[in-house]
């Protein structure tokens, strides 16, 4: 009797537990190292005293959910007048090509088929540190996610563009870049034709106020379309998107790809904020 109980504990060992993996498999998981070296010269991190020391105002911005899953917010007035020409004079003298990254960081060069545009990473003054702050704040002050250093981009016509991507790659160990914000800085006062940012991916209805914020198809109705969204480069204001789903299987949101279109006149300038942390 006793073989059979010891039988029968070895089935259900050995067989009856991969069996129902089989049957019913989980999702895979995140494999999760500890946690990289902060490093200064990437990461904007916050002092002890966080900005209690900064006169950084109210914010006065108003936020429109545009999708759920993923989760994209477009934001009005994300940044002041005063703060737009502060990040364009301290961007200005420090402009260099941009250049395409390539084996996960590794490697960089200059492609201006894929990306033709002028990039700064920018010092971190009163005003920016007040950036980061909103920035944060936006996000709920996520534990374990750090906002990254803040570059400024400028797209100059005819022909400045950075086609499709992803701002994410494979989370390495469980960590990545975990959202992305795209904010307008300047049109060149109004010259600006073309340089929408677009998600080819992304579910869009027709018409209706979101008509003030992305570019619309002519004619009339409210119906879902599938032919994605472009959002206009209006300046001061932002769409906020996270890149990785919520699932815990590490995987990032196909409908994140997006570009930057081609600026046909004038210089669109914009500022990139990539926070960078644990992926949940």
């Amino acid at each position: 009797m006793l073989s059979y109980v010891i039988a029968f504990v070895a089935f259900l060992l050995f067989f009856f537990n991969p069996l129902m993996q089989l049957l019913n498999p989980s999702a895979p998981q995140i494999h999760r190292t500890p946690r990289p070296q902060l490093r200064n010269e990437l990461l904007a991190l916050e002092s002890a005293n966080g900005t209690n020391q900064l006169d950084c105002g109210p914010d006065l911005y108003s936020v429109h959910v545009f999708s759920r899953e993923p989760l994209v917010i477009y934001i009005e007035n994300f940044l002041a007048l005063n703060e737009r020409k502060h990040l364009l004079e301290i961007s200005d003298p420090i402009l260099e090509p941009s250049t395409v990254t390539h084996d996960g960081g590794e490697s960089t060069h200059r492609d201006t088929t894929v990306r033709d545009s002028e990039v700064a990473v920018i010092p971190r003054t009163d005003a920016v540190r007040c950036i980061e702050s909103r920035a944060r704040a936006l996000q709920g002050w996520r534990d374990e996610v750090w906002i990254e250093r803040l570059r400024v981009q400028r797209y100059t016509g005819p022909g400045g563009h950075y086609s499709h991507h992803f701002d994410w790659s494979a989370g390495r160990g469980g960590w990545g870049r975990v959202s992305s914000f795209m904010v307008w800085v300047d049109d060149g006062e109004g010259e600006l034709e073309g340089g929408g940012t677009e998600f080819p991916l992304l579910r869009v209805r027709e018409g209706g106020r979101w008509c003030d914020f992305i570019e619309c198809p002519s004619g009339d109705g409210d119906n879902v379309v599938e032919g994605g969204v472009v959002f206009k480069p209006v300046p001061g204001n932002a769409v906020y998107w996270e890149n990785f789903r919520s699932d815990g299987t590490g995987k990032g949101h196909d409908e994140t790809w997006h570009a930057g279109l081609p600026v046909a006149r004038g210089v669109k300038v914009g500022l990139n904020i990539w926070s960078w942390g644990r992926i949940e």
